[in-house]
């Protein structure tokens, strides 16, 4: 049965070019997600990327104006490219003021996440015409994903899986005891504008999939999912990877020609997993919970034990 229902997007694969594309941009992105996720659920730091995400609206709206304003001298700048370069100054300056300032940084990441959102919108409404761009960065566009797209997301992946595997360590000792990894003689502040470099590229990876709006479900719930779990951060990162890839082509696949949009349903699924399994471990912990009580009620309640009380 399932294997029916999946027959036409695969069909139809050979004489539709987008279909391919948009699977492939799926699981670039699932890989910088798994990756990146469980340091972004391990470190807490799912506002800050969120913060991220919608900071990047900002440089979608602002590319979008200037190359359509002053063709002249902005034709070059592409939407993507200005949420790459918001996306970076963002998490440049969210980890400095994390570290830096005074004042409460959940204040600080409210405000920014709201200048980013306005600034983009703001800047789009002063854009001559009707700009349906700035709609499929915000909710995702599976359905069209461009071949030009599906190489920078290959690029954005290299990129991602090069610095993990260079600079893994580093970015476990801050995760795991940054007062300590400060004594070992970790910076800790270029290792925090590392990790959010990071998420940044991996919510321009995802932005693709989901649109920067649905972005946050994506980078945290596979991984928060998978963290229910397990408990090391290695296999978090490749169980993260494979739950990510099924939860954007095993939707994408499901709701192909019934007209319900890709990018809500994958993060519906998500959510769902999630949940499911949230409860349970809750069960688990439950039954584990039990079982260590049984033995030592029975030995409360043993004759011996009853006899010594008494004695």
């Amino acid at each position: 049965m399932v294997l029916l229902a999946t027959l036409p997007f695969f069909r139809d694969m050979a004489t539709n070019p987008f279909l391919a594309t948009g699977l492939a941009a799926a699981l670039l992105a699932s890989l910088a997600c798994g990756l990146v996720g469980p340091y972004v659920v391990s470190r807490r730091i799912v506002f800050l990327s969120g913060a991220i995400a919608h900071i990047a609206v900002g440089g979608v709206g602002l590319s979008i104006f200037l190359s359509t304003v002053y063709p002249e001298y902005f034709s070059a700048l592409t939407p993507l490219a200005g949420s790459i370069v918001a996306a970076l100054a963002a998490a440049i300056l969210l980890a400095w003021m994390r570290r830096r300032s005074g004042e409460r940084i959940d204040t600080l990441i409210g405000a920014l996440w709201a200048l980013g959102m306005s600034v983009g919108i703001l800047l789009i409404k002063l854009t001559p015409g009707y700009q349906t761009e700035l709609m499929s960065y915000l909710f995702g566009n599976l359905v069209l994903v461009s071949p030009e797209s599906v190489k920078l997301l290959f690029a954005l992946a290299v990129v991602i899986v090069v610095a993990v595997l260079l600079f893994h360590k580093r970015l476990l000792a801050v995760i795991l005891d940054e007062q300590q990894a400060e004594l070992q003689g970790v910076n800790v502040l270029t290792t925090e504008m590392l990790l959010l470099s990071l998420v940044a590229l991996t919510v321009i990876s995802l932005t693709q999939v989901v649109g920067l709006i649905l972005v946050i479900a994506l980078l945290s719930l596979p991984a928060a999912t998978v963290g229910h779990h397990v408990t090391r951060l290695a296999p978090m990162m490749g169980l993260a990877t494979l739950l990510c890839a099924l939860l954007t082509t095993v939707p994408r696949i499901a709701v192909y020609g019934t007209g319900i949009s890709p990018e809500p349903a994958i993060v519906m699924t998500a959510v769902v997993v999630y949940l499911l399994s949230l409860l349970t471990r809750a069960w688990r912990q439950r039954r584990s919970a039990k079982a260590d009580q049984a033995p030592s009620d029975q030995e409360s309640n043993s004759p011996g034990r009853e006899a010594g009380s008494l004695g």
